[in-house]
């Protein structure tokens, strides 16, 4: 059977935006609305969209639609390399001010459920994502 390709410059280019990044580190062990995004990176939902379509393009996002909702979460390549990029990828955020900050406002966020009224993220086993 043949092995399936992997298109390495695709998942590099999506990780070289900051937004993306940002988006990635707040969906790390969880599946998550696209709402908390919007109000926690403070950008606009098209925004947002585009940045998650294009992670979907590389293969390393994938989307559910619950009625209203549409909820995100990491799916990890089945191709070593690619694996251990974003793997390496995301380690790397433990060390980054800005992504801290953007899980201390999505702890925060996630407890206000009666301002935004979307679904609360659902916690993922590790590696399931």
């Amino acid at each position: 059977m043949p092995r399936a390709t992997v298109d390495l410059p695709r998942i590099f280019a999506a990780l070289s935006d900051r937004t993306r990044l940002r988006l990635l580190n707040l969906m790390r062990d969880r599946e998550v609305c696209v709402c908390y995004f919007v109000d926690i990176l403070n950008q606009s939902q098209p925004k947002i969209s585009r940045h998650l379509a294009y992670l979907r393009r590389a293969g390393i996002v994938s989307a559910r639609r619950e009625g209203k909702w549409m909820h995100y979460r990491i799916t990890r390549p089945t191709n070593t390399a690619a694996n251990a990029i974003l793997e390496a990828t995301l380690q790397s955020f433990e060390s980054d001010k800005e992504m801290r900050a953007d899980l201390t406002k999505f702890r925060k966020t996630c407890c206000a459920t009666v301002t935004i009224g979307a679904p609360l993220p659902t916690q993922l086993s590790p590696h399931k994502a």
